[in-house]
């Protein structure tokens, strides 16, 4: 396993780039579905000394993930590992033992969360493609780790499923409108 390389201007500005324009498109895809708070305050632990020096050491122009780079040098990534517990539209966060037992099961996320990350993967999907994304690119995304996948909620990922093929088949307008109207039918049951 190597060295961290050495954080450069390039790489801090070239990161932080490339966060404020992910964050950026959740947030305005956040506030098309109605999910304000969450638009607002999404990946803000990526600012966390935890997160964000390490992943701008290992930034990767913006083309992917600093978190697999991180992976290669390492064998897992700390970044990652800070992230995924503190930001709540990430399914790897929704695991916990269960009772009876006593093993790490997924836990079914509640909808605010699946559609956060519904914003958050069509975003990502748009960072790292640039010009050749194509709505089909994030179920595209989806669909490759499926078989790998086992830390996720059999409901939740259904319903990540339909939301990402309802993207791929019927463009942004009808998904988001679909899910301003799952979030408000889901309001007024728990009403």
């Amino acid at each position: 396993m190597n060295n961290i390389p050495k954080l450069t201007a390039k790489n801090f500005f070239g990161h932080l780039r490339t966060v404020e324009n992910h964050r950026s498109k959740v947030c305005r895809h956040c506030f098309r579905a109605g999910l304000y708070w969450q638009g607002l305050t999404h990946d803000l632990s990526k600012y966390a000394p935890e997160e964000f020096f390490i992943s701008a050491a290992m930034y990767q122009e913006g083309k992917r993930s600093p978190n697999e780079a991180e992976r290669e040098n390492y064998g897992y990534s700390r970044a990652w590992m800070h992230h995924k517990g503190h930001n709540k539209h990430h399914f790897e966060y929704w695991c916990d033992y269960d009772p009876i037992t006593k093993k790490m099961k997924p836990v079914k996320m509640p909808l605010i969360y699946v559609c956060e990350m519904f914003c958050d993967r069509v975003a990502a999907s748009k960072v790292y493609m640039g010009d050749s994304y194509t709505d089909r690119a994030p179920l595209e995304y989806f669909l490759r780790g499926k078989p790998r996948r086992d830390n996720i909620h059999p409901v939740t990922s259904r319903l990540i499923e339909k939301l990402l093929t309802m993207l791929a088949e019927e463009g942004e307008e009808k998904t988001f409108t679909y899910i301003r109207k799952l979030l408000v039918r889901s309001r007024k049951r728990s009403k």
